[in-house]
């Protein structure tokens, strides 16, 4: 049976959002703005349930792009950029319904009516010229229970299967820390002063926020220095009036250390695996080059990534609470360290790498699956309203 068209203008009030975005007082109310989450509001204009459309491009610059629709329930205030469709007859129109729809057939029903060069944009009385398929009530629910019903197991499994790898995450942490406790063989107990032959930050040179392009020389950004992986990305080009300093180049078996920036990403460390010709580190950065007589860059690495020294780091970071926080290197160079022959250190880390991998493979699999997760909903949504779910 062929289910008759609908306009949303006939079928919904449309009311503009009247709260300024930045502006509005907080309060009791839930403000809807055209991000994913909600702000809050002191008054409320509207009473849902609803489904509000923002008026704008998701993306600006140009592109006509719709990320999301929202639903909302009880008293609720509307940004500016956003506009509310409230079912006329709810004996005819499931605003839930509705939801998923729009939700489903955004991109086919009002990204095409978005215009505009560099600010794109909807008009309310193109949304209300919109044709909709509107089945009977009944109809309509079955469709939004089922989907829900499905939505809800995707979330179930998005859970589990994130928890999975945070345990995965916390079982190599474990693992780190024991690794890490002396043991067995007489190990030494030093600084990292004493297993350092250097230690020096780098230069702040001013420099565009640009990236280097290949070939180009750059300077190291703290967010290519993850938890024992260094990711030389998307790092600052060095301005072509700069000469590089040749005693800062990144070279293999340098231990590079996050001093200053945000509190989670001061004390984050990275062994490099191979040279960086055209690379020098920054003054947010510490370069340690160790005494490979005594210890090995890698167990370095992984002795300063290791519960006890994060301890020593974080207990004696300067600066505010959540903002810009810094280690010294005097803070650096005083943090303790334990270390076993070069030969027990080097089975240590094979050990850590095996333990490692596996969890790498666990979060590659927790990526892969997540994404089928994500896709899993829209593909829903597509067959609930071609009628086949």
């Amino acid at each position: 049976m062929k289910i008759p068209l609908q306009r949303l203008g006939e079928l919904c009030q449309m009311v503009k959002g009247t709260s300024p975005t930045l502006r509005t007082p907080p309060g009791p109310y839930p403000l809807v703005v055209t991000a994913e989450f909600r702000r809050t509001s002191d008054t409320w204009q509207l009473e849902g349930p609803a489904v509000c459309i923002p008026l704008i491009s998701s993306t600006g610059h140009g592109d006509a792009a719709l990320h999301r629709v929202h639903f909302q329930e009880g008293k609720f205030a509307l940004a500016n950029l956003l506009v509310a469709l409230l079912p006329r007859d709810r004996a005819l129109l499931d605003a839930k319904y509705l939801y998923h729809l729009l939700m489903a057939q955004k991109d086919q029903l009002l990204v095409p009516l978005m215009l505009g060069t560099a600010n794109v944009s909807l008009k309310e009385k193109d949304i209300a010229n919109v044709e909709i398929p509107l089945p009977p009530l009944a109809e309509q629910r079955r469709v939004v229970a089922r989907i829900e019903e499905l939505a809800a197991q995707i979330h179930e499994a998005r859970t589990l299967r994130q928890q999975s790898a945070e345990q995965a995450e916390a079982l190599y942490l474990s693992g780190l820390g024991a690794a890490m406790t002396p043991h067995g063989t007489p190990w030494k107990r030093e600084t990292v002063n004493d297993v350092a032959l250097s230690m020096e930050a780098g230069w702040s040179p001013q420099c565009d926020d640009v990236p280097a392009a290949p070939g180009e020389w750059g300077v190291l950004k703290t967010t290519s220095v993850q938890w024992c992986d260094f990711q030389p990305q998307h790092n600052k080009a060095l301005p072509k009036t700069l000469e590089p300093v040749e005693s800062l180049l990144v070279k293999a078996g340098d231990v590079l250390v996050t001093r200053a920036g945000p509190r989670k990403r001061v004390g984050v460390v990275a062994a490099v695996r191979r040279d960086e010709p055209r690379l020098t580190i920054s003054d947010k950065t510490i370069r340690i080059r160790a005494n490979r007589e005594k210890i090995e860059p890698r167990f370095l690495e992984l002795s300063l990534a290791a519960p006890f020294s994060q301890e020593h780091l974080v207990q004696r970071k300067t600066g505010l609470a959540d903002a810009q926080v810094n280690i010294s290197q005097a803070i650096l160079r005083a943090t303790p360290v334990a270390y076993p022959p070069l030969t027990e250190q080097r089975r240590i880390v094979a050990e850590l790498d095996a333990l490692q991998a596996e969890v790498d493979a666990l979060k590659r699999l927790q990526a892969e699956t997540a994404a089928e997760l994500d896709a899993l909903l829209p593909a829903i949504l597509d067959r609930a309203f071609k009628g086949d779910l």
